[in-house]
């Protein structure tokens, strides 16, 4: 069993991350949050009674052996350069810092202390997004010639921002981890355009090479209800492609012949387009975001063991990219 303290007990952590935690044999052993009322709900769910208003206290907390966290980009910060100073581990939720240099600052204290730091870019292990890179590693796909993607939100997630940082941090940078990781590569050139016909209301399209050449184009703001799907993902090869639509419809389409000069033409599991969709009424507990997959994997690093988890070189890279993008848009 690992012991874990848990920094921040506000709504997406109690939704999202606490309940699988222990599902992968982590134990929450301590708690902090400054909002009292949030702390005592939590503790009494997960049964917890170290109990810390300061997480440079709960980080004292004997017998833990890694430090989660979901809270701000300056809190990820602080907070996980204490553990590390500490000699423990973190998973922290995106973003890991407010700038890229704060990131930074945390590669290198991780480096230092020699414990790994993991980020929650989730993206990754949404059901469509691993399904689709598992297509690309199989080697039937070809090489990915452009990637286009849209991820879109509200203006009231956001509300009392206009200046858009929210969005930036919480929103944009899941795609300045997620559309790299498709194309394999870093962004080379990237050329952004937006208009804004209200404060509060955004919409940019970046267009990108990759060093190595690949093409693309993301689309991201704050202009659709997020009451409907606002998520797409489109992976381009040579006589095939792969299409992600909100993160749970996956189609591969690849060079079927025409059918209709054909009279005995059939579906040809050779050729034709493979798709796939979960099965909702199925009683089984599978969450398509992905935080499921991340947690286990998170899990099986802090028992010493490998995986492909997003760490804080990702998230580095994913500030950098983000920053980049920031500068367009201001200029």
């Amino acid at each position: 069993m690992i012991n874990i303290g848990w920094i921040g007990c506000g709504r997406h952590a109690r939704q999202m991350l606490l309940p699988q935690l222990g599902r992968n044999d982590i134990r929450i052993a301590a708690l902090c949050d400054r909002d009292g009322e949030a702390l005592k709900k939590t503790a009494a769910e997960y049964g917890v009674t170290a109990l810390h208003d300061d997480f440079r206290e709960m980080i004292k907390t004997p017998g833990l052996d890694a430090i989660g966290m979901a809270v701000g980009p300056e809190l990820h910060r602080m907070a996980t350069l204490a553990a590390l100073e500490a000699g423990l581990p973190v998973f922290m939720e995106k973003p890991p810092a407010a700038t890229a240099a704060g990131a930074l600052e945390i590669a290198k204290a991780s480096e230092k202390a020699g414990k790994p730091v993991m980020v929650g870019f989730m993206k990754r292990y949404s059901t469509g997004n691993r399904m689709a890179m598992n297509v690309l590693k199989g080697g039937t796909f070809g090489d990915v010639l452009g990637v286009t993607g849209a991820y879109m939100t509200a203006p009231t997630y956001f509300e009392g921002e206009p200046d858009y940082t929210g969005f930036y941090l919480h929103h944009c940078v899941h795609y300045m981890d997620l559309i790299p990781w498709f194309t394999g590569e870093d962004f080379g050139d990237m050329q952004v355009r937006s208009v804004s016909p209200q404060p509060g209301k955004l919409l940019l399209h970046l267009n990108f090479t990759t060093e190595q050449g690949k093409i693309g184009n993301i689309v991201m703001g704050t202009v659709q209800s997020r009451g409907t799907p606002m998520e797409e993902i489109r992976i381009m090869g040579d006589h095939a492609r792969l299409h992600v639509d909100n993160i749970i419809n996956v189609a591969l389409y690849r060079d079927p012949p025409f059918k209709a000069d054909d009279p005995g033409a059939v579906l040809d599991p050779a050729c034709d387009t493979l798709s796939w969709t979960p099965n909702f009424t199925a009683a089984a507990n599978e969450d398509h975001k992905g935080y499921a997959a991340l947690l286990s994997d998170v899990a099986a690093v802090l028992r010493g063991e490998s995986r492909d988890v997003p760490d804080i070189g990702d998230g580095v890279l994913a500030m950098e990219r983000l920053e980049r993008m920031i500068s367009q848009i201001e200029a």
